[in-house]
């Protein structure tokens, strides 16, 4: 059992607010999953750089002077902006993989969360309230987001085993249920150039999005081929850059509720996570079909 909320700003006038709605609807759903929490903020700086969200156990040491030791290493642009256990790395999009691979091999305790031009995630073991806090999500603006409260079923409660799930540039994946060919998936997944960070079955959903995508899916498409390709049990929301994707398993026997207004979409495990949202009284509000693809883009 997981909680998930997920919010896609139709009304730019909402994007101050992002943050604030949607700390708001994860604490709402903090006994689905007591294990750990994260929340994936897309902003609405598009025509800004790329960047990395990175985490370290360590980050005093990890995060200092970081930026000095990037351009030593790199000879690159190179900006950073801690944030407790995470800090965002800024550059522009043809060095990101150079300052990635750098970072990999120099600084190896330093992992990252996402990569690309908006996204940005922060996750940690605990509580929804207390991580939300420790990254003040609450004052972050941007177009959608995802989030994710965790009860750990197959894999170890780590800050890397937390949800979201980033595979791919601007991509991100919040799960709950469990996938029974995970494994099996992992193998193929691999043998097509994907890597992973953990034995978590949630990030070889995420992989398996991203491939299709790069493959030339829109999320829709990758969502519906989902559908063919994983066994199991499951409800998924997915971030894009432009995009905001739900999809549940034939059965549909983990809960989700939706919610859509001019100004919004919005998803949550369970009603209560909607309802101070601003106009919810007026929103057209349903359960999610089995099997059915639903799909926003901006």
């Amino acid at each position: 059992m997981c909680g998930i909320v997920g919010l896609f700003l139709k009304d730019t006038k909402l994007q101050p607010q992002l943050g604030a709605m949607l700390t708001d609807m994860l604490v709402t759903m903090t006994d689905r999953g007591p294990d750990s929490a994260g929340i994936a903020i897309y902003g609405d700086g598009r025509d800004a750089g790329s960047k990395l969200t990175v985490q370290s156990h360590d980050p005093a040491a990890d995060f200092a002077d970081l930026d000095v030791f990037l351009k030593d290493l790199t000879g690159l642009s190179v900006s950073v902006t801690v944030k407790n256990t995470h800090a965002v790395v800024e550059s522009s999009a043809q060095d990101l993989e150079v300052i990635r691979t750098a970072l990999a091999e120099h600084r190896p305790s330093i992992r990252v969360m996402s990569a690309g031009n908006i996204i940005e995630i922060y996750k940690e073991v605990g509580l929804p309230k207390d991580v939300a806090q420790r990254f003040d999500v609450a004052s972050m603006s941007g177009s959608h987001g995802i989030g994710h409260t965790r009860m750990a079923t197959e894999s170890a409660i780590t800050t890397m085993g937390a949800h979201p799930f980033s595979t791919g540039s601007d991509q991100c994946l919040v799960h709950n249920g469990s996938l029974s060919n995970h494994n099996s998936l992992r193998r193929s997944l691999k043998r097509e150039g994907m890597s992973f960070e953990t034995e978590n079955d949630s990030e070889v959903a995420a992989a398996y999005l991203t491939d299709r995508m790069n493959k030339g899916s829109n999320l829709g498409e990758a969502l519906e081929s989902s559908l063919d390709d994983l066994d199991g049990f499951f409800t998924f929301v997915v971030g894009t850059k432009d995009g905001f994707g739900v999809v549940r398993d034939p059965i549909a026997c983990k809960p989700a509720v939706m919610a859509e207004t001019d100004q919004y979409v919005a998803f949550g495990s369970e009603y209560r996570a909607l309802v101070n949202l601003p106009g919810i009284e007026d929103a057209r509000v349903w359960e999610p079909e089995p099997a059915t693809v639903y799909f926003w883009e901006h």
